[in-house]
């Protein structure tokens, strides 16, 4: 006998502290019933705050979702350095950097904006060799890696809950480490610097307005998961074309913005993500069985 389907659609969570992403992931299968489920957008485990949760068939849409830029909220404690890069490591420098001021080091930040160079952490998922840095660091090793471009949009900070530690909140484009933002602050004041109390507020549309804890967790729809992407309706006899994964004209489809591009149905289902391949024609690359 059959089993009925699971859910589809966008779990929006508010991920607590002390939890790794996948764990989230793992705790939704039993929540929502399905073992189909993954999510987009790594929190590490001492931060808060939105992470977006594919489920059923919309596990498959996750990969257009990892690039929407990223909001976050913290605290940087000025005069330490751990080897981590936050408050869960342990310290492995000390400065007195009790004369930096706000001006300053808003100057400094100033450094850290825009398109920039950046070095991943060793304590990140980021894989060299076909490991991932966080495997080899537990082992004690630390190796060269290379500086990747990110874009940060907005890095302002204000003063913080007390002396030495700044509140700072960062727009930023995917890929952007905020504890590398936190100590690369603190070496261009002179000193050293880690992270503390990350809460990442918004993915793109996606903040913690709509966000619920695991067990409230209610999918929204699959077109509402590339609601920030350039949707287009189609009629019933394209909607025909693209169920059957038709490679089709640009000018069939209407599309407009940048690429890539979910087709919606009239009864605002989502049929499919098209992408442009060459002489102006565009193809699935995720098509929604009906």
């Amino acid at each position: 006998m059959k089993q009925p389907a699971g859910p589809d659609g966008l779990a929006v969570i508010d991920k607590p502290a002390g939890w790794t992403s996948h764990d989230v992931v793992a705790k939704l299968r039993g929540v929502l019933g399905t073992r189909k489920v993954g999510h987009a957008g790594t929190l590490d485990p001492d931060a808060t705050g939105v992470l977006l949760v594919g489920v059923g068939r919309a596990t498959r849409l996750m990969r257009f979702m990892t690039a929407l830029p990223k909001t976050y909220v913290g605290e940087i404690v000025l005069g330490s350095e751990t080897n981590t890069l936050d408050a869960s490591g342990e310290v492995t420098a000390t400065h007195d950097m009790s004369g930096v001021t706000l001006e300053a080091a808003r100057a400094a930040a100033v450094n850290l904006t825009g398109a920039i160079e950046q070095v991943p952490p060793m304590v990140s998922a980021v894989k060299v060799g076909g490991r991932r840095l966080h495997e080899l660091a537990r082992e004690g090793i630390e190796i060269e890696r290379d500086a990747r471009p990110v874009t940060v949009h907005r890095f302002d900070l204000f003063d913080g809950p007390e002396a030495g530690v700044l509140r700072v909140e960062v727009e930023c484009s995917s890929g952007t480490y905020i504890r590398t933002l936190a100590a690369d602050l603190g070496h261009l004041l002179g000193g050293g610097a880690h992270l503390r109390n990350l809460r990442r507020t918004a993915i793109g549309s996606f903040t913690l307005d709509e966000a619920t804890t695991i067990e409230a967790a209610s999918p929204l729809p699959m077109v509402e998961a590339l609601r920030d992407l350039s949707q287009v309706t189609v009629d019933d006899d394209v909607a025909a074309l693209v169920r059957n994964g038709r490679v089709l004209d640009l000018d069939a489809l209407g599309v407009s913005g940048d690429p890539p591009w979910p087709l919606v149905a009239t009864d605002g289902s989502l049929l499919a993500v098209y992408e442009p391949v060459a002489d102006g024609r565009a193809k699935p690359t995720v098509v929604i069985p009906s």
